[in-house]
């Protein structure tokens, strides 16, 4: 089970979610945070603190919010760099998938 963050989070950027996350898997982008697909270990720590309810399991995502599933594939794919760290990110999944 791999989490992923919506629409929602943008103008948000609620760190609450990054702070409980315990193996470092969220990244801030320029928009929202992202949650690394490679990295996600299922937890839910971070849905359950997410003060403007941004994060759900990638199976139970709203229709209305299904294109941020690809969003979130797409941060991590190539690698990006993060807005806090300005380190280059990438999925630790073979071929970002």
């Amino acid at each position: 089970m791999v989490f992923v963050i919506v629409e929602p989070c943008i103008g948000s950027k609620d760190q609450s979610c990054s702070e409980v996350c315990p193996v470092s898997c969220i990244h801030e982008g320029e928009d929202q945070y992202y949650i690394d697909p490679g990295e996600c270990i299922g937890c839910s720590a971070c849905e359950t603190v997410c003060p403007v309810n941004a994060i759900f399991d990638e199976d139970q995502v709203p229709e209305q919010y299904q294109a941020w599933v690809e969003k979130n594939a797409k941060f991590f794919q190539g690698g990006v760099t993060s807005a806090v760290s300005g380190k280059t990110i990438s999925s630790s999944r073979p071929n970002g998938d």
